[in-house]
Parts: C-alpha cells; sequence; structure tokens
C-alpha cells in the first residue's frame, strides 16, 4: 500500500518498520539459500555480531527470524569464504558483519581510527603510545598471516577473562579499527586477522573512498531504508554515527527526498520516512528476536514502535532479574507478544524454556499455540530433540501445554 500522507497512525508506523526489515509476512516456503542470506544482508545493511552463546550466537538469529532454517555453511561462506565471501567484518553497529559494497563508505572510519578518534579511549592510548609495537604486529601479520592474537610471537599475557586482552590482541584490535588488517576467518569465534588485500576482492578495495560527507549520506539512506519511519537518533545509531555528522547531512537528504519528514501518533519527536517504503495492510509474520537483532536493538524506538519495554538482563544479577538471563522478544503479527529466556542444552539435545512471559492484553493461548511452532522450528535448526518449559512466567503452562 503506498504511503501519501505528512501524519502516520502508531500500527502504519509498526507495519512500515516490519516490512522494511523483512518481518511483516510470511517467511519464504523453500529452504533459504545463499542468495536469500545475502539479499536479507544488503536489505539490513548490517549483521551485529556478539560473543554470547547461550542458545545461539547472534550474528545467526536474524537469518533464522526472517528466512526460517536454514544451512549456517550458507552464512560462514558468505563472512568468511575467501575471495568469493559477500560480507566483510567491521565496526558497523558495533561489530557487525556488512556487505563488501559498504566497505568504501566505512574508511572514513578508519582513516579516524588511525588518528585516534572515533575508537575506544584505552584503545586510541595504546595507539598512541605503542605505535613501534604495533607496527611490528602488522609486519608480522604481513610475513605470516593469517594469525590469531594467540601467534603473535610477541603476543603478551592476557590480563584476565574476555575483555583482558593481551598486548598483541590490542595491537590486532586497533588495526581492525584502522583497516589495516580485517578478519580472514574465525576460529572458536577468535578473530584471525590478515591484510585486507589477502582478504576480500581486488574489485572491493579498488572501490573509490567517497568524502565523509558522502559516505555519512550514503550511510543514512541505508538505514532509512532499513528502518522505514525514524527519528534523528535511530538514524545514526544503525551505524552508530556521531550526532554532528548526521545533523549536518539530514537536511541535505530531505531536500533532496531521500527522506520525508513525517510526524507519527505518539512519538514526541520528528521522524523521516523512506519514500520507498511499504505499508502493508496487515503484518502476518512470526519471529524469535535475538536481543541484538535490528527491529529491537535500539531499545527507545522497540518502546515506540511497540510499547515492549526491553533491557537485556544478562549483567543484571540472578535475583533482581525480572524476566532471565537472554530473553528473546516475540514477534507475532505487529505485536512483540511475548518474551522467552531460553537457552540450548547441547549435551542434553534440548531447548530449554526457562521462563516464559506475555504481554498485557494478549491471550496466552493464542500466543502459546503460535509460539510452538516457532520453538519446534528453532530446536530442529539446532540439531535439538525436545523442548522443555519451565514452571515460570504466565505463559509457561499454556505453552508447556502446547508443546506437549
Amino acid at each position: 500500500m503506498a504511503i501519501r500522507t505528512d501524519t502516520l497512525s502508531a500500527a502504519e508506523a509498526r507495519r512500515i518498520a516490519l516490512a522494511a526489515q523483512g518481518l511483516a509476512g510470511a517467511r519464504p516456503g523453500a529452504a533459504p539459500e545463499a542468495r536469500h542470506l545475502r539479499r536479507l544482508a544488503d536489505r539490513l545493511g548490517v549483521v551485529q555480531i556478539d560473543s554470547v552463546n547461550v542458545l545461539v550466537r547472534a550474528h545467526h538469529m536474524p537469518f533464522f527470524s526472517r528466512l526460517g532454517p536454514y544451512d549456517d555453511g550458507h552464512r560462514e561462506r558468505l563472512a568468511y569464504g575467501g575471495r568469493r565471501r559477500a560480507w566483510f567484518e567491521y565496526w558497523g553497529h558495533e561489530a557487525s558483519l556488512l556487505p563488501l559494497a559498504l566497505h568504501p563508505l566505512m574508511r572514513w572510519r578508519m582513516a579516524r581510527a588511525e588518528r585516534g578518534a572515533g575508537i575506544y579511549g584505552g584503545l586510541a592510548r595504546f595507539g598512541r603510545e605503542r605505535r613501534a609495537y604495533i607496527d611490528a604486529v602488522l609486519a608480522e601479520v604481513a610475513a605470516r598471516g593469517p594469525l590469531g592474537a594467540s601467534e603473535l610471537s610477541q603476543a603478551g599475557r592476557s590480563a584476565g577473562s574476555w575483555w583482558g586482552w593481551s598486548d598483541g590482541k590490542r595491537a590486532l584490535e586497533w588495526l581492525f579499527w584502522a583497516g589495516l588488517v580485517t578478519t580472514a576467518t574465525r576460529r572458536r569465534f577468535e578473530r584471525v586477522y590478515d591484510l585486507p588485500d589477502r582478504v576480500l576482492p581486488a574489485a572491493v578495495i579498488a572501490l573509490p573512498t567517497p568524502t565523509e560527507d558522502e559516505a555519512h549520506r550514503a550511510l543514512l539512506r541505508l538505514a532509512g531504508r532499513a528502518l522505514g519511519v525514524a527519528t534523528e537518533a535511530d538514524l545514526r545509531d544503525y551505524f552508530r554515527l556521531d550526532t554532528a555528522d548526521v545533523r549536518a547531512r539530514l537536511p541535505e537528504l530531505v531536500e533532496e527526498g531521500v527522506l520525508v519528514p513525517v510526524r507519527v501518533e505518539g512519538w514526541d519527536r520528528p521522524a523521516y520516512l523512506d519514500p520507498d517504503a511499504r505499508i502493508p495492510r496487515r503484518a502476518t509474520g512470526c519471529a524469535l528476536l535475538s536481543p541484538f537483532d535490528p527491529l529491537v536493538w535500539e531499545r527507545d524506538r522497540t518502546e515506540r514502535l511497540f510499547g515492549f519495554r526491553y533491557r537485556i538482563e544478562i549483567y543484571t544479577p540472578a535475583a533482581r532479574r525480572e524476566y532471565g538471563y537472554y530473553v528473546l522478544p516475540f514477534l507475532m503479527g505487529d505485536r512483540l507478544a511475548a518474551r522467552l529466556d531460553l537457552k540450548a542444552d547441547r549435551a542434553g539435545r534440548r531447548l530449554l524454556v526457562q521462563a516464559a512471559h506475555t504481554e498485557p492484553g494478549l491471550p496466552a493461548g493464542a500466543v502459546a499455540g503460535a509460539l510452538a511452532g516457532e520453538l519446534a522450528a528453532l530446536a530442529g535448526w539446532l540439531g535439538l530433540e525436545r523442548t522443555v518449559v519451565a514452571e515460570r512466567g504466565d505463559l509457561a503452562a499454556a505453552l508447556a501445554e502446547r508443546i506437549a
């Protein structure tokens, strides 16, 4: 349905956002192929990477949510398949997989990082103070790569657990920010680094580098298309752009007609509409969403669109958690209808529903019926043989009955 108004209802904004994200309708009937994953990544523009593996890592889930069970070998080859890869890793929205066509649009961020700007403070300081060491690490990667941080001849010791990086890891991450190395592959999720010239297709390396202004306009255009309708803050957050950069470019995009100013019912700030956005008459999709899915990763937008207050509670002490450790929203139609604390018990081949809560005003039976099918598909995709529902949450009893 075409959009011919400068004012949108809250329901219209929801449907526009769902259509833009590929979540408004039924999934493809056939088994997804590599081209489906590639097309989806082009549509989203960015897929966030996260290390948490209590269920499945975050960069696996957006494809499942939109396409259904897929062969993960397709994703692996598109991300790390040598010269035939379609994606590369960089800082898009946090650590991310990005389509290769976006590489030139990220070079401004690489250049700023090399100057010590737009990079974590401690890492920027390391870059200033240890440049001779960083240059030596780069020379070693050039001579011996691809290399993991632990394979460097002078890697140094890690200073603790996950974020207790060794000097070698700090040097490689500084080089990664600066675009002087990239991810060749991953081993047990550890990044393996090599020179971009040896990893990325020559045609991508040869693409011209746009100016910063041109890159920011292009990234805002992509964010607008992926979000459908969005505030300035939403657009800025999608690729984590700076406020000053966005405010300088937005009026230009409005003047060009790339973004159309609109008012959205219930929103307390102006919004911008993708002029090519679709507004389906109704949304019929069902999907479990990773906490890092682009539909919900900006929590304020999630609350504006769906009236759904969402916080990830991984770092909250167990006694203070409201909904659970790793909680996924469940999309049903145009509502975020439930939230589930999920865990894959790989040793026992079980999908554990550790808590299940429905949203106010929604019938538990209808939600449980739709959700049972999603959980069965998820368990099968993960190679788990059965789903077990714990007795926590107002949806748990209805869901357990449906699954039984």
